[in-house]
């Protein structure tokens, strides 16, 4: 047995405690079957550190992590900390401030279209079936991290030409922040299908125009792989209508932010969306879905997406294929024999098998 693997818990808000618990308990069953030793650390993030400490990321939670292998994140996030002030602290700064803290700049959505859940999906199954798609989004620039201001009371900017409010956000990149997210999506594409497609606004955005220049500069380095370009508009439409066309989707920061939620389609659910959060330091793995939080303690969240982004965790962080083999197995087991939670289930589910937070995530440690 080796040395024991640091990872660092932040359940965060909403129903974040509920599945990361199942996370755990995956994590216990994963250490016993394979003879390792996980040291799990809770630290706080969201609205459940500003309750506490009055910031969404406390320095303390910034050291925990940075001491950690790797960060299992649950959901921030919720109305109670909506409050209309803007100089209050909001959930999630959280994110935003671990991902730059940590130089976590690609993230990666794995999007696939179980069998077992073809009828989830709204769109029809002859679309849907066969579907799997490796959404790489940039995580450190764009809008979310750009130039911004929000200015009150402004001469001439409210209605009738009266005071009011004026704000900008600005997306800002730089040469260098394309070309690495871009390589990263290639090389990737070589352990799949070998095709990449680069997403951008190319017609409207300077910033596109040079995310494209750039990345056709990489697409030659890689001439085994297929590159294609679309523009987000189109490539959101192409998502619905066609998505065995796509392999790896490259883009920034806020259509990567679009383009992977709205991906959920496809399998039918939030709940089944995992990721990770890759860069130059410990690396972040948590579900898409938000926090949820009119499900908060009703013990029916789907903890299916938490315990996917453990799968990415063993194979990213830890370099265990054969044991994220055994829980990406377990999860289709699962489905397989016909288990689903609420958001799974529709008119054909057995109601027998439709099982709540605890009783799913029982469900996969039985079949790891």
């Amino acid at each position: 047995m080796g040395a024991p693997l640091n990872i660092c818990l932040l359940p965060g808000d909403g129903i974040g405690p509920e599945v990361m618990r199942q996370a755990q308990k995956v994590l216990d069953r994963i250490a016993e079957r394979y003879g390792v030793t996980f040291t799990c650390h809770e630290a706080l993030i969201g609205g459940a550190a500003i309750d506490a400490l009055g910031t969404a990321f406390p320095a303390e939670t910034l050291e925990a992590a940075r001491a950690a292998d790797a960060v299992l994140l649950a959901a921030v996030g919720g109305p109670k900390w909506e409050t209309g002030n803007p100089d209050d602290p909001r959930p999630e700064e959280g994110l935003f401030a671990i991902r730059k803290e940590l130089g976590l700049y690609a993230n990666l959505r794995p999007v696939r279209a179980y069998d077992q859940l073809i009828g989830a999906s709204p769109l029809k199954p002859e679309v849907v079936r066969g579907s799997d798609v490796l959404i790489v989004r940039e995580l450190t620039g764009g809008l979310y991290f750009g130039k911004r201001d929000r200015t009150y009371d402004v001469p001439g900017a409210g209605p009738g030409g009266a005071p009011g409010q004026y704000a900008f956000d600005t997306m800002e990149y730089s040469e260098y922040e394309v070309e690495r997210i871009v390589r990263r999506a290639f090389e990737f594409a070589l352990q799949r299908g070998k095709r990449v497609h680069s997403i951008d606004k190319a017609n409207a955005l300077g910033v596109s125009r040079m995310w494209r220049q750039v990345a056709r500069g990489v697409a030659e380095e890689y001439p085994q792989v297929e590159f294609r370009e679309m523009l987000v508009d189109n490539a959101a439409m192409q998502l619905m209508l066609d998505p065995r066309q796509f392999d790896v989707i490259v883009s920034e920061n806020t259509f990567g932010d679009i383009l992977s939620d709205e991906a959920a389609v496809l399998c039918g659910s939030l709940g089944m969306l995992a990721s990770a959060s890759l860069g130059d330091g410990t690396a972040l793995y948590e579900p898409v879905h938000g926090s949820a939080p009119d499900i908060a303690g009703c013990g029916i969240a789907n903890p299916l997406a938490q315990i996917l982004s453990v799968e990415l965790m063993l194979r990213y962080s830890f370099g265990m294929q054969n044991a994220a083999d055994a829980l990406a197995a377990a999860v289709e087991r699962v489905l397989d024999e016909g288990y689903r939670t609420p958001d799974l289930a529709d008119s054909h589910t057995d109601p027998s098998k439709v099982l709540g937070t605890e009783a799913m995530g029982d469900k996969v440690v039985e079949f790891i």
